[in-house]
């Protein structure tokens, strides 16, 4: 067994000075000591099959050539790529970082050593840089070319569009056909021209950093994603594959997968010359033996598997760096081997701190521009690595055209970019030339800024915008139909090892810069009186509210006449009571614009007629009372749609694909709400202008009598709306939940949702629970792709009770939950959390209490939980590690639901209640604002939405569905300080972590109103507002 040669402390890449690792490039840090003397050539085959040549010392360690790489690409997230190439054996190895390169290759004269994805991470949205994500790109599109990656055709075609888009941008048939028939991307590609073509007409507007991140979760969903077959027997000789992943050891048959160890079961790995050996744990369920034994090929082919596996376990298992082994005194025994780097927890924490720095990088086939900003740090003077010099610019703006921002510049003038300039200073120890083609036609230097927590990004526009991408097209390795329109968010919670659906860059486009005197004259052309502003309220909300019913006569409804799928019964039940409201709307609408108009209008202001909203208001809520039948029926649509759903497994795969549409910002189920919605925000409009105009005032008597009126409407309707919220909101939380199958049920009403930490033999553990007012649920997040939440274990609340119990446990914010048949102790992120859950969970018991009796048990799809906590926790556990290997084929597993409100409080580690629901209705808001940036100098104007605890952007308000999101659950909402330099009124504030942004508005009273809504969903209603909201309903 080889010595090792260099020994890096643990957690060496997050700071240490004397060892920097793959890709760590902290400011001021070192990189460590390059071993000096005669320096020898090695030629690297790049993903884009370029080459480069890199001279390094011949007693360097692996990890100095792979760091020298890692720098030239400025690669921040180095640590999921290697080194492979092939030995004196003519088998493919990984480079060892440890062990000196010399050893290694012999003639490295004669060697092309190839740049690769070592590590797949479980998703691809853990890979927070641009650039990253266009390595593993380019790495699917070389193993569809050399067919290790095999899948149907259908998945094949709409892989290859992507790329295309990527490479040639927009659609144009004469073009695609061209660039096919110069590329081949996979072999027989010539049968699947079509559909390639066909697929490719669909991603119109899409950016190359879109194509990337879709193409990624496309990919990642086929069963031979990442994977490397290594020939292998078993027992009986029957001729098998071996290959390692994220979750453990994969055994194939062929290309099929047959067999699953995850590392949760796995005890111990090891290797006997040509045997390799898996030891399990014991698993009195498990029909496998204590140890399984595989036949490989040769001594050398069994250690090269062990050695990927004992990496891919390190990197995705642990939290750090393993120590290295003492040396024996006498004599060693076994391999010294161990895996040498970051594990990707480190990668991902050191990411999410913001440690790294914002770079370019170029896109060797794309023909599409596309313009980031570029926030690089200044290297430091005495760094020794080498790096080649780089100077970042912005490409030119044709003249007139329309910047990245969405405003139009000036003729011969270009919008303001940061440029970056990466001065380093080449070591004389390592030096770089370039070999063969180094850049092709076509290049384009595509840079990026970073910014975080969003939970969609989606964008379609005609010019690429430089947005994270969101995804089109779910595809399973099995064939079959194929479901559309996969919405993700590609990046990871700042709060969270785990993927999480929570951040992603934002609307990181420039805009033309727009001058303080053009924006001050631009204000004062706006009337000052309070009452305009109120009366824009309306407009700007009824635009929105117009597009959410568009969602259904529109949308929906389109979808629904493509396919058979829907009763005719049903039909008639929900599209004939949407459309009279549409027509309604549209014209209110107008009625309102027109007004405005000639309120803001200069040659009018002396006509103060026209100044004046309630005249309009109380003609057409007059005029709404009418269409009060229509709003009577949607709640039993509602119900028909969740009881037709049921019993279709058609209708039930069309309402899921189309909840994942663009259009479909929010669950289908919530836009037949809206309706009844709407009518509260006309209450509090007319409540606010009532407040305002004193009695003696011409719009007075109007606003007062039509607030009289809707008033009377939302008394008549408001048991139905409260009937309609519970009911929505359980079949909302049906989707996210596996392991209960009669969730909604008569009687049951929902109260609160959040993560708590459960105490168990293992520690404190994350679990998410679900408070209703019979039964008390706890969860963990599954680790499969729908990232639903798995039952644990079910609560009655009938003869529970409830006690602090900080001091017996020694835990903070600590709580015993005693029922009859079991307890758990749990604790909260904070001491307000923990009296939100005593509060809920003590008017719940009482409400079961006044019951006839305990509830009946759920009918789960497993067991219930009898058993002791300590057994329950590792049950927990174990299935939790269980969960992404308990399915062969993704065609049965359910889509991606990983940015829905119960994962925004998982990973915020909070909680919300039915209360801040029925809060976060009444305080919609639609309107222009102005972003800015934590590190950014301009303002962007964007269309903003708030609803749903979540704020949505949007170029302008004619856009169809959000660019992208920001869930505000955890965010602190304050006004910036002096020491922030932000000199502008009516700034507010956004902060979570290190995540800042700033938003201005336009006056005093939208500043007021947008605090005031986000203040909403930042902070918990009371109790007391419950009371006085509504009052308990059945059905």
């Amino acid at each position: 067994m080889g010595e090792i040669e260099q020994r890096p402390t643990p957690g060496s890449r997050l700071g240490a000075p004397e060892n920097s690792g793959i890709s760590t490039l902290e400011r001021g840090q070192k990189p460590p000591p390059t071993p000096s003397g005669k320096l020898m050539s090695i030629k690297i085959q790049m993903l884009d099959d370029t080459q480069e040549a890199f001279e390094v010392p011949q007693r360097a360690p692996g990890k100095v050539l792979l760091d020298a790489v890692c720098n030239h690409l400025n690669l921040v997230e180095g640590d999921y790529f290697g080194l492979e190439f092939p030995d004196h054996k003519k088998i493919t190895v990984w480079l060892d970082l440890l062990k000196p390169i010399v050893k290694q290759i012999r003639r490295p004269k004669h060697v092309v050593v190839r740049f690769v994805v070592k590590f797949f991470p479980p998703d691809h949205t853990q890979l927070q840089e641009e650039l990253t994500r266009y390595l593993f790109a380019l790495q699917v599109k070389q193993d569809l070319a050399q067919g290790r990656l095999t899948c149907n055709d259908t998945s094949a075609a709409l892989l290859i569009s992507h790329i295309v888009q990527s490479e040639i941008g927009d659609f144009d048939e004469a073009s695609d056909r061209e660039h096919l028939a110069k590329n081949k991307y996979i072999p027989q590609q010539d049968a699947l021209e079509d559909k390639i073509v066909e697929f490719h007409h669909n991603h119109m507007g899409q950016t190359p950093a879109e194509s990337d991140f879709q193409l990624l979760e496309i990919a990642r969903r086929l069963e031979m994603y990442g994977i490397r077959l290594h020939p292998a027997k078993d027992r009986e000789g029957t001729k098998i594959n071996l290959a390692v992943a994220n979750t453990g050891i994969l055994v194939f048959q062929g290309f099929t997968k047959i067999n699953a160890f995850n590392w949760a079961k796995v005890r111990k790995l090891s290797f006997k010359r040509k045997r390799f050996l898996i030891k399990l744990r014991p698993d009195a369920n498990s029909s496998y033996q204590d140890t399984l034994e595989f036949l490989m090929v040769s001594r050398d082919f069994c250690k090269s598997f062990w050695k990927i596996c004992v990496e891919h376990h390190a990197f995705f298992r642990l939290f750090e760096e393993p120590k290295p082994k003492p040396k024996p005194v006498l004599f060693s025994r076994g391999s010294s081997f161990r895996f040498s780097g970051r594990t990707q927890k480190q990668v991902l924490d050191y990411v999410k701190e913001g440690g790294h720095k914002k770079v370019q990088f170029e896109r060797k086939h794309s023909k599409i521009h596309s313009i980031r900003s570029l926030a690089m740090q200044p290297t430091e003077p005495n760094s020794e690595v080498s790096k080649q010099a780089q100077t970042s610019a912005s490409p030119a703006l044709r003249e007139g055209a329309e910047s990245p921002g969405g405003q139009r510049c000036p003729r011969g003038k270009e919008p303001k970019a940061s440029s970056g300039e990466c001065g380093q200073h080449q070591s004389p120890a390592l030096q770089r030339s370039p070999v063969g083609n180094k850049e092709a036609d076509g290049t384009v230097k595509a840079t990026m800024e970073k910014e975080e927590e969003v939970v969609k990004d989606r964008t379609q526009q005609s010019k690429p915008q430089p947005l994270q991408p969101s995804t089109e097209l779910s595809i399973n390795s099995q064939g079959g139909a194929v479901p559309t329109n996969v919405i993700l968010s590609p990046n990871l919670s700042p709060d969270t090892k785990q993927a999480s659906p929570l951040v992603s860059p934002l609307l990181n486009d420039q805009p033309c810069p727009r001058t303080d005197d053009e924006e001050e004259g631009r204000r004062k052309r706006f009337p000052a009186d309070k009452a305009y502003f109120i009366a824009k309220e309306v407009a700007t909300t009824e635009r929105t509210y117009l597009k959410d019913l568009e969602v259904i006569t529109s949308w929906f409804q389109s979808a629904v006449s493509k396919e058979d799928t829907m009763p005719e019964t049903l039909r008639s039940l929900i599209f004939p009571n949407f459309e009279p409201l549409h027509k309604f709307h549209t014209n209110f609408l107008k009625e309102i614009e027109q007004r405005l108009a000639l309120w803001e209008g200069r040659s009018n202001a002396h006509i103060r007629d026209y100044q004046r909203i309630g005249d309009v208001m109380l003609r057409n809520i007059q005029a709404m009372k009418q269409l009060a039948a229509h709003l009577w029926k949607h709640g039993e649509a509602l119900e028909a749609l969740e009881t037709s759903i049921r019993s279709s497994r058609r209708l039930e795969n069309l309402c899921r694909d189309f909840e994942l549409q663009k259009v479909c910002y929010l669950p289908l189920n919530t836009f037949f709400l809206r309706p009844l919605h709407r009518l509260m925000h006309y209450k509090q409009v007319l409540e606010r202008l009532c407040k305002h105009h004193p009695p003696n005032h011409s719009d007075f008597r109007d606003c007062r009598a039509a607030l009289a009126e809707i008033t009377e409407m939302v008394a008549q309707l408001h048991g139905a709306m409260i009937k309609m919220e519970n009911f929505q909101k359980l079949h909302e939380l049906k989707k996210d939940l596996i392991g209960i199958d009669n969730l909604v049920i008569p009687g049951r009403e929902f109260i609160r949702l959040g993560s708590l930490s459960k105490l168990s033999g293992k520690g404190l553990q994350q679990r998410m629970f679900f408070l209703f007012n019979d039964v008390l649920l706890y969860t963990s997040r599954g680790l499969t792709i729908s990232n639903q939440f798995k039952v644990h274990g079910q609560l009655p609340l009938y003869g529970m009770t409830i006690e602090e119990s900080e001091d017996e446990w020694g835990v903070p914010h600590c709580l015993t939950l005693r029922g009859q048949r079991q307890s758990i102790v749990v604790a909260a992120s904070s001491r307000s959390e923990m009296e939100k859950w005593v509060e809920d969970i003590q008017m719940a018991i009482d409400l079961a209490e006044k019951s006839s009796g305990p509830s009946p048990e759920f009918l789960a799809s497993s067991p219930p939980d009898n058993k002791s906590p300590d057994e329950a926790a590792v049950a927990d556990q174990e299935s939790e590690d269980d969960l992404s290997a308990s399915r062969t084929s993704l065609e049965r597993q359910a889509p991606h639901r990983g940015n829905t409100m119960v994962h925004v409080c998982w990973h915020r580690n909070t909680s919300v209640s039915m209360v801040d629901f029925s809060v976060a209705v009444e305080n919609q808001l639609s309107g222009n604002l102005l972003r800015k940036f934590k590190n950014s100098n301009g303002w962007q104007k964007l269309w903003v939405v708030f609803t749903n605890f979540c704020l949505f952007f949007y170029k302008s308000h004619q856009d169809n569905h959000p660019l992208a999101s920001l869930p505000l659950l955890g965010y602190s909402l304050t006004i910036p300080s002096e020491s922030e330099d932000i000199h502008k009124d009516y700034v507010f504030k956004l902060h979570f972590k290190s995540h800042v942004y700033y938003f201005r508005a336009e006056s005093e009273y939208t500043f007021e109103r947008w605090m005031e809504v986000i203040r909403s969903a930042t902070s918990s209603a009371s109790r007391a507002h419950l009371l006085s909201h509504k009052e308990a309903h059945v059905y």
